[in-house]
C-alpha cells in the first residue's frame, strides 16, 4: 500500500489543527525509515498512530512489543529467541520478536518500561544490526525500522538515570506527540459518530448527553471515549441513549468535578435524593429551593463562561427546561 493511497482520516479520527498535523506528520514518515518516538498519554491512540506509518509503507512485517507486559526472566528470549537446549525446556528453537520483524516494523510499546539490562541489549541491536538468541553462540543480522512509544516523560527519566541517554537518542530522532482528547474537544464528536457507526444499532444521543461528553474531560482519552459508547450501546437497545446510560463512573466523576450546588440540583432533576447533609446549627440559615436552585444555575453559566447548553448539560436537565428556569428566574439576559 503506498502512501499516496492510505486514507489516514479512517484510522486517526478528527480534523483538529493538531490532529491535522499529526497527519502531515504520519505522510512524511510512512517514506521514511527514521526511528519515531510517539509521545502521548495512556488511550490517546499511539499505536494507530504507529501502524498508520507503517502501514503506508510496503506491506511488510509489524510486530508490536509490550515492553510494560513482558515478564523479566523472559524478556530477552522474548525479544531476541533461543537456541534448541539453551535451558530446560528449550526442546526446539525459539524466533523472537525482532527476528520476526526483520525487513519491517519493530513498535516498542510503552519503551519507558524497559529495564537497564534490556535497554543496554536493545541499543545494541539498533546500532550493530544484530543479536544473539539466548543459548546461541552465533549472531545473526536483522534490519527493521524501530517505532517506540511511551506515556512517561522520557527525557526526565534519562535525567534520573531510568533510562539510557544513548538509546534515547537513538530512538527519538523524530518525535510524534498526541495531544489528550481534553485539549482537542472539536475531535470528540466526530469519535462519537464515528464509534455510534461502528457498535450502534441506530442509535443516536440526546442533545443534553452529547453536551455533557462534550463537558467531560475524558482522562483515559479516545480508548475511554470508545469504552463508553460501548457501554451504553451494549445496555440499551435505543435508538436514544440519554445521561442515565453513562457509565456510573464517568457520572461520578461529572458529580464530583462540578461545584455542590451544581450536584444538588442534578440530584433533584433527575428524582434523586442528595446524600444527607450534617446537622445544621439551630441559628444556620437555610435558603429556600429556589433560591438554591437560582445559584446553581448562575454557577453553572459562570462556569461555562455563559455558554447555555454546556450549562444545562453540567446541571443535568435539558436546554428547554434551562431556558425556563431562566425566564422564571429572570435570568434571561
Amino acid at each position: 500500500m503506498t502512501g499516496e493511497s492510505y486514507d489516514f482520516t479512517r484510522a486517526l479520527i478528527g480534523q483538529s489543527p493538531r490532529m491535522r498535523q499529526v497527519h502531515r506528520q504520519i505522510e512524511k514518515l510512512a517514506k521514511t525509515r527514521w526511528p519515531v518516538l510517539i509521545l502521548g498519554e495512556t488511550g490517546t491512540g499511539k499505536e494507530v498512530v504507529a501502524r498508520c506509518i507503517h502501514s503506508a509503507g510496503p506491506a511488510v512485517p509489524f510486530v508490536t512489543v509490550d515492553c510494560s507486559a513482558l515478564v523479566a526472566p523472559l524478556m530477552e528470549s522474548e525479544l531476541f529467541g533461543y537456541a534448541k537446549g539453551a535451558f530446560t525446556g528449550a526442546v526446539a528453537s525459539k524466533l523472537g520478536m525482532i527476528e520476526m520483524a526483520n525487513g519491517g516494523t519493530v513498535f516498542l510499546d510503552e519503551i519507558g518500561e524497559l529495564p537497564l539490562d534490556m535497554q543496554v541489549k536493545l541499543l545494541r541491536v539498533l546500532q550493530e544490526k544484530e543479536f544473539r538468541p539466548v543459548g546461541s553462540l552465533v549472531a545473526r543480522k536483522v534490519d527493521f525500522r524501530v517505532i517506540a512509544a511511551t506515556n512517561r516523560d522520557l527525557a526526565k527519566e534519562v535525567e534520573r538515570g531510568t533510562f539510557r541517554s544513548d538509546l534515547f537518542y537513538r530512538i527519538n530522532v523524530v518525535t510524534v506527540r498526541l495531544t489528550p482528547l481534553r485539549e482537542r474537544t472539536e475531535d470528540i464528536l466526530p469519535l462519537l459518530q464515528h464509534f455510534l457507526a461502528r457498535y450502534g444499532r441506530n442509535h443516536s444521543l440526546t442533545q443534553e448527553t452529547v453536551d455533557a461528553m462534550l463537558a467531560y474531560e475524558w482522562p483515559g482519552n479516545v480508548r475511554e471515549l470508545e469504552n463508553c459508547v460501548q457501554h451504553m450501546v451494549a445496555l440499551n437497545s435505543g435508538p436514544l441513549l440519554h445521561l442515565p446510560d453513562l457509565p456510573s463512573m464517568i457520572q461520578n466523576r461529572m458529580i464530583a468535578e462540578r461545584p455542590p450546588l451544581l450536584s444538588m440540583t442534578m440530584a433533584m432533576s433527575s428524582g434523586r435524593q442528595p446524600g444527607a447533609a450534617a446537622p445544621r446549627a439551630a441559628d444556620e440559615h437555610i435558603l429556600p429551593l429556589p433560591e438554591v436552585e437560582k445559584r446553581a444555575i448562575l454557577e453553572a453559566l459562570r462556569t461555562t463562561k455563559g455558554d447555555r447548553g454546556t450549562a444545562a448539560a453540567l446541571l443535568g436537565i435539558g436546554r428547554t427546561t434551562l431556558y425556563r428556569k431562566l425566564k422564571e428566574y429572570g435570568l434571561e439576559h
